[in-house]
This record gives structure tokens, C-alpha cells and sequence, in this order.
């Protein structure tokens, strides 16, 4: 760890920086565009983006001196729209308030350094199938947003119109990004987008909205969080759910940029870590303060330390470069906004939905590393990766892993090693389904 922080300078930091900023900048398109729609405001919510994404990549700089930086995860944005409000029917104030408690929940447990027993307690292998099953929601998503799958009242779904200009722009996008991936090109994603942008202006398909103006208001989304029905079983499992997601989002990434920093202690452990955690929580309550989902430390953090980042400073930089990208609204509103075609008058997302498809993908490096030979373990994980996407919810699919575990362990004799709040987890979700 010395020796890394031995080559740091500014010029590293700022370098490693601003590759960072350029990897993960992609989330400040994306982001307006998934809670909108929800129903919430697409500028105030672009507001609360980039301020949540400032105030905590900046405390994890200053406090913790890492060089990893904070968004709102995608996921988490995914399960606050397609599940929270749009499938179990909550208002989206209602999430914010489920967001805010989650992140004052998750502030005390690290406060109190009680998260390694939380961590120790759910298997690896649902760890790993709850991300790669969100991985496929959030691809499948993007194919819906592209046009690339339309429903079908028969079949679910079926191949959309590959005639269609929207999709054909998409299409664009996602090949345009795989290049870049392929060749290795920083900041691929967030290239890609722009690239994808551009086309749309020249065929038409983008109405130009300018590129400089002042921040757009947070107010319609300003301390608007509700905690109507708090007590309510559905409120609580939203809550739950947004905590497991922030706490392992968080301390996976966390290890993993550590990891490829050579900052890792010799006893495995990540110096400042639990600091990180603090950052982590308090990005996560003001984000819902202001309107956006949860918070969490983004894996693009390792292009910035491959590029020589190895302490705080970067994350101070890229915490100004969010700030400052409040000023390119007009820019953010033409990528993120939808396109409305058909006499339905659909919206699609054309520009957004690529990148949507290949984050996605990359989430789903994570199922290589499930025991599928050990069936009481596979199963639960692949009810888990199925059960999300295809209930178009994750809680449920969440549910379905979770209850199935202990039943399958159980059944194989290896009910001692199932830890007891994976026992307390399943029968909570088996009253939350039978009851309520």
C-alpha cells in the first residue's frame, strides 16, 4: 500500500480522475431518464444526481482519502421505478422515503461497524445471483427502451421492429460501445451515448436543446419523501431490499477497487474502509433529500486507478466535475429524453438503452462465480436470476432465491450451515406473501 501511494501525484490523481468521471458519467443520463419514468421531474431529478454524486464522492476523498467515486447505482434506480412504483404500486415519494430510512439504517451500521456480521450472513452464492439477476433486468430493460422486444399479449414479448428508426438508432449505439469496449477506449460507454446522440440529431430522431444553461430546480423533488404507511409490510421490505442492495453494492465494489489499487491491507482489509461506508450512507440521505434513488461507490472507480489514481484527491476532482456537468443540462435532457413514436404515442429510449443493455451484460460477470455443481446451492441462485427479470420485480425474485435456500439446504442435510438471519430473511418473505 506505501509503495502505491509513493507513485501518486497530482497529476496521476487528476488524470486517474477525470478516466473515472468518464467511465461512470453515462449514470447522468441514464438516471433522469429511469425515474422519470416514475413520474418524477427529469431535471430536479438530474439535479439530485449529480449533487448526491458530488457530496459523497467528495466526503470519500476528504474522510476516507480513496479514489472511488459515488452515484446513484444502477439497480437500485432500476428497483425504485420497475418494482417499487410501478409494479408493487407505491408513490415515488414513498420510495424516497424508503431510500432516505435505508440510508440512515445503513449510516448506523457503520457507525457501529456491525456490517461484516450482515455481510457473513448471506451466502456467496445468492450474493453473486441477486447481481447477475439484476444485470439481465436492467439488459432486458434497455432491449424494451430500444424497441429491440415489444410485448406481446400472447408470447410476453417478441423481436420489435427492426424497420423502426428508434431501433435502428439503438442498434447503432450498442455496436458503437461494443467497438469501443473491444478496443479498450476510455469512458466506451459514455462515448458511445454521445456518438449515438449525434446521429440522432443528424437523422432527425433528437431535438436539439442547447448545451450551456443554469442548473435545472430541484424543487419538485425537494424533500418530497413520504413515509406513509411505513409500518406497512410492503413499506419494510422495500426498505430491506434497498439496504441488502447498498450494503453489498458497496462492499463489493469497495473491495474490488482496493483490490486493483493495491490498497489493501496485508490483512485483506481496505484501509479507511468503514469511513467509505460512512460517505457511502451519507450520499445516500441526501440523495434522498433531494430526489434520486441510492447511492453507492461505482467499479468504473478502477479505470481511474489503472490510469494512477491512489488517494483522495481524484475523488475531490471528480466530485467538481459533477457539479460542473449541472451546467450542461440541456445537453443531459436531449440524450435522456425519450422518443415518442406510434399512434400509442410510446416512449423510447434509443440513445440510453444501449448502454443500459451493456451494463447490464457486464453485471453479469458475477453468475461464473456460483457453485452450479452444488444443486442445493444452484437452485435458489437460478430462482433468484430467473425470478427477477421475469416478474419484472426484484423483490420477487429476491423472495423466490431467499425462501428456496434454506428449503433446499434443509433438504440436503446442510442445515447447520445456514446462518440464522437467512432463516428470519424466508419467513418474512413467506408472511409478507401469504398475509398481506
Amino acid at each position: 500500500m506505501e509503495n502505491s501511494n509513493q507513485n501518486s501525484n497530482v497529476r496521476k490523481e487528476l488524470t486517474g480522475g477525470l478516466v473515472t468521471f468518464m467511465t461512470m458519467a453515462y449514470i447522468i443520463f441514464v438516471q433522469p431518464a429511469v425515474l422519470s419514468a416514475a413520474g418524477m421531474d427529469f431535471g430536479a431529478v438530474t439535479f439530485a444526481t449529480c449533487i448526491s454524486a458530488a457530496l459523497a464522492t467528495a466526503i470519500m476523498g476528504i474522510y476516507a482519502n480513496l479514489p472511488v467515486a459515488q452515484a446513484p447505482g444502477m439497480g437500485e434506480n432500476f428497483f425504485f421505478t420497475y418494482t417499487v412504483v410501478l409494479t408493487m404500486g407505491l408513490a415515488w415519494q414513498q420510495a424516497l422515503g424508503a431510500v432516505f430510512i435505508a440510508g440512515v439504517v445503513f449510516l448506523i451500521l457503520s457507525i457501529f461497524k456491525v456490517r461484516k456480521y450482515i455481510v457473513d450472513a448471506i451466502p456467496d452464492s445468492m450474493k453473486h445471483a441477486v447481481a447477475g439477476g439484476i444485470g439481465i433486468f436492467i439488459a432486458f430493460i434497455g432491449l424494451v427502451h430500444s424497441g429491440i422486444v415489444v410485448k406481446n399479449p400472447s408470447a410476453l414479448v417478441q423481436v420489435g421492429d427492426f424497420h423502426a428508426p428508434h431501433t435502428l438508432l439503438a442498434l447503432f449505439g450498442l455496436v458503437l460501445i461494443i467497438i469501443l469496449m473491444m478496443r479498450k477506449v476510455p469512458g466506451a460507454i459514455l462515448w458511445g451515448i454521445i456518438g449515438t446522440a449525434v446521429v440522432g440529431l443528424v437523422v432527425g430522431l433528437v431535438k436539439y436543446e442547447g448545451i450551456l444553461s443554469a442548473p435545472p430546480s430541484p424543487a419538485p423533488t425537494f424533500f418530497k419523501m413520504s413515509f406513509k404507511n411505513l409500518f406497512s409490510a410492503q413499506f419494510l421490505t422495500v426498505i430491506f431490499i434497498f439496504l441488502y442492495m447498498d450494503l453489498f453494492d458497496t462492499v463489493g465494489t469497495l473491495l474490488a477497487v482496493a483490490d486493483a489499487g493495491n490498497l489493501l491491507t496485508p490483512k485483506g482489509e481496505i484501509p479507511g474502509g468503514n469511513r467509505a461506508l460512512i460517505s457511502d450512507a451519507i450520499g445516500t440521505v441526501v440523495g434522498a433529500i433531494f430526489g434520486t434513488s441510492t447511492v453507492t461507490s461505482f467499479i468504473e472507480s478502477t479505470a481511474g486507478i489503472t490510469a494512477g489514481a491512489r488517494k483522495g484527491l481524484s475523488s475531490i476532482f471528480i466530485a467538481i466535475l459533477f457539479l460542473l456537468s449541472l451546467f450542461f443540462y440541456p445537453l443531459i435532457k436531449m440524450v435522456g429524453a425519450g422518443v415518442s413514436t406510434g399512434q400509442d404515442g410510446t416512449t423510447f429510449y434509443p440513445i440510453t438503452a444501449s448502454a443500459l443493455i451493456v451494463v447490464g451484460a457486464l453485471m453479469t460477470k458475477t453468475l461464473s462465480r456460483i457453485e452450479w455443481k452444488t444443486t442445493w446451492k444452484a437452485i435458489p441462485a437460478f430462482l433468484t436470476i430467473i425470478g427477477i427479470p421475469l416478474t419484472y420485480s426484484i423483490a420477487d425474485g429476491f423472495a423466490l432465491g431467499f425462501v428456496a435456500y434454506p428449503i433446499c439446504a434443509t433438504a440436503a442435510g446442510k442445515a447447520k450451515q445456514i446462518n440464522p438471519a437467512i432463516w428470519v430473511i424466508a419467513i418474512l418473505f413467506v408472511i409478507r406473501y401469504a398475509f398481506f
